[in-house]
């Protein structure tokens, strides 16, 4: 945190006291994060868990407050707190803050519509884990006394009054496959910090599987798209319901560059035939993670197609 004001911050000049200005810039942001809050959250108790993840993280103080305060304003729209319960994160990247939900928000967004319940969970060595895919899924997991890295991630969705539930199972190799694919800022990714993150990432990218099956809203689908964006370093910022979706992160400056509301990405044909030639149904998934920007029924056409290609 540069200053205490635009003036101070356009002079260069430097607080003595860090978050003691970012105080008194939250102050002043209050009555518009008053706006953005759904029912159920107020502005002070936004305000207090943005000032704790600001003091706690040295990181984030070397960040615009433009870019705190627009993630901020993000975990506000989308009904999400940031910091310590879990439900989103304050991610520093150079002098950029980046909003990214974590998989504890987006089951939350998930149960409050009522019409579904999400969860997930990690295997480790030790554990006694077994489960099966097709038209019987199950999954079954008793941990055991043992710990260290994750050996496989699960989530799972079940809708109300369904009879089956939806299951996502993906080893840690997958993931570490799908970070290194989708990654655009190296090892300064926040999954790349510590085993922890890196669990924390792991479990949301299992999640984001099994979300879409699961009814939907605006907050979620939202969220969703946010958390993609953060994924793969890029910005996203909300107006109306309609989230615009930034080109990226700035390698150097860590500053977010311009962005569209339409994320391009390739066609249904070129997706589907990318996964008729896939060699394993590990690669044929994540063909499918990039079908995001697709629609929804076309997301399920080509997941049928991978269903159909590897008997499941």
């Amino acid at each position: 945190m540069a200053s205490t004001s635009m003036t101070d911050i356009a002079n260069g000049k430097k607080p003595q006291n860090p978050v003691a200005a970012f105080s008194g810039f939250l102050d002043k942001l209050k009555p518009q994060l008053a706006l953005a809050l759904p029912k159920h959250m107020n502005a002070d108790r936004m305000a207090r868990l943005a000032l704790t993840a600001f003091s706690t993280t040295p990181a984030l103080q070397q960040c615009t407050p433009q870019s705190i305060a627009g993630c901020i304003m993000t975990a506000a729209q989308l009904g999400l707190e940031p910091g310590i319960g879990g439900q989103g994160y304050l991610i520093p990247y150079k002098n950029t803050c980046t909003f990214v939900p974590g998989w504890k928000g987006l089951v939350d967004l998930v149960a409050r519509s009522g019409r579904a319940t999400v969860w997930t969970g990690v295997v480790f060595e030790g554990d006694d884990f077994d489960y099966q895919l097709g038209d019987a899924p199950f999954c079954r997991h008793k941990p055991g006394d043992n710990e260290g890295k994750f050996t496989h991630v699960y989530a799972i969705g079940r809708v109300k009054d369904a009879q089956m539930p939806v299951i996502e199972v993906w080893t840690r190799a997958k993931v570490e496959k799908h970070l290194k694919q989708f990654n655009k800022v190296g090892d300064r990714h926040y999954a790349k910090a510590s085993e922890s993150n890196f669990e924390m990432y792991a479990r949301k990218v299992a999640l984001l599987q099994v979300l879409k099956y699961m009814p939907s809203s605006i907050e979620l689908n939202n969220a969703m798209t946010v958390s993609h964006a953060a994924d793969e370093g890029r910005g996203a910022v909300i107006e109306a319901d309609v989230v615009t979706v930034q080109e990226g992160i700035d390698e150097d400056t860590g500053e977010i560059k311009g962005g569209s509301t339409e994320d391009a990405g390739p066609t249904y044909a070129q997706l589907a035939d990318q996964i008729n030639k896939s060699t394993g149904r590990d690669t044929a998934d994540l063909v499918l993670d990039t079908a995001r920007h697709l629609p929804a029924d076309q997301q399920k056409d080509l997941a049928a197609l991978i269903d159909g290609k590897y008997h499941v």
